[in-house]
């Protein structure tokens, strides 16, 4: 398989889903075998649900943290640090966003990573008004501990469902997709919102726009001008020398 030459383009962004996490034993979350079908619909860690039985969505967040500390980058994780390496060496501009909350982007050697939906590995203060910034957090009884700054309790920083994205990941992605020239998504349904709408922002500032998914996205969307289909551990190493 043909590189794509990405060393030509100045302003990279690449989106990351649970697909690329796979081949490190951490499952993806939807369709048959995905996390939620096993974790069941009713405990689906959710806003509410962080309210009415805190100790329950902690106790969902400690499997999952356990899962992914014991998990390793695969090669499509170590492939895009490479890739940063050599962006950033040349001056060129390169920003991974995803949608993970594993930490293996990091642990493979990422640095310009924006964690979208947050990290297992991070605590915040409950209420939003509060200005703390979040802090590593590797607690057994995290449902006890309290905010430095104003005393409320500590809760996951990761975006439950019916959540809304923190706004300065959100400013920090739109920033990025302004200027950019070459955008690869990699391991994503391409269904979830916002980050489904990258591709289209993408496109409009004229970049060129790849997925790289195990499947082929149904219906394709209007705005991926290439799709390369099988494992991301695989691919990634291919097209992105």
């Amino acid at each position: 398989m043909e590189s794509l030459g990405v060393d030509r383009y100045r302003n990279i962004v690449v989106l990351t889903g649970a697909g690329i996490s796979a081949a490190s034993g951490l499952p993806t979350y939807r369709g048959p075998g995905g996390l939620w079908e096993t974790v069941g619909e009713e405990n689906v860690p959710t806003a509410r649900s962080l309210i009415e039985n805190p100790q329950g969505t902690w106790a969902l967040v400690r499997e999952l943290r356990e899962r992914s500390r014991s998990a390793a980058p695969n090669p499509a994780h170590t492939a895009l640090a490479r890739l940063e390496e050599r962006t950033l060496a040349r001056g060129a501009s390169f920003t991974l966003v995803t949608q993970n909350v594993d930490g293996l982007h990091r642990r493979a050697g990422s640095s310009n990573v924006i964690e979208f939906h947050g990290s297992l590995f991070r605590a915040r203060c409950s209420r939003d008004a509060c200005e703390s910034e979040p802090i590593p957090d590797d607690a057994e009884e995290p449902t006890s501990a309290q905010c430095s700054t104003c005393g409320s309790a500590l809760r996951p920083d990761v975006v439950l469902f019916d959540e809304l994205i923190p706004a300065r990941p959100e400013w920090d992605v739109k920033r990025a997709l302004r200027a950019c020239d070459l955008f690869i998504a990699v391991g994503t349904s391409g269904t979830v919102s916002p980050a489904s709408s990258f591709v289209r922002s993408a496109a409009y500032a004229g970049a060129r726009t790849i997925l790289v998914n195990l499947e082929p996205m149904q219906p394709r969307h209007p705005d991926f001008h290439e799709e390369y289909l099988g494992r991301a551990e695989t691919l990634l190493p291919l097209i992105l020398d």
